[in-house]
């Protein structure tokens, strides 16, 4: 079988790439809360002044950021059941909050992570 390799496993599964995605899903969640009281209060939400418009672009970046990211972790290296995968699928395609809850509940914790910092304690001793 062909293993795909075009994206490197260092972009996902690698300690920065843990931050980064926990950055971005904290960051998307905030956008989230945003909408939803600019919605709350009436009208559309707008973005004011002259760093309104490249400010706004960050938070939408760190959700494109965090929904790819998960995407690619769901497929080639959550090793949970199958059911579960296709439940968090389903909850991915929630705009800004499914990828940012997968982040938080399932990636944060998968054992990936956890071989990987019981290999840095073993050859740190």
């Amino acid at each position: 079988m062909i293993k795909y390799e075009l994206i490197s496993p260092e972009l996902i599964i690698s300690p920065a790439a843990y931050r980064v995605y926990r950055a971005s899903a904290f960051i998307s969640t905030l956008l989230f809360v945003w909408l939803c009281v600019s919605l709350s209060q009436g009208g559309v939400p707008q973005v004011r002044g002259p760093l309104g418009p490249p400010l706004l672009f960050i938070p939408v970046l760190a959700a494109a950021a965090n929904l790819v990211g998960m995407e690619i972790f769901l497929f080639r290296f959550d090793n949970s059941h199958a059911l579960k995968q296709v439940f968090w699928f389903c909850v991915m395609l929630l705009p800004l909050l499914g990828a940012a809850g997968y982040c938080f509940f399932v990636y944060s914790r998968s054992d990936v992570f956890k071989a990987r910092t019981e290999q840095a304690h073993s050859a740190s001793a």
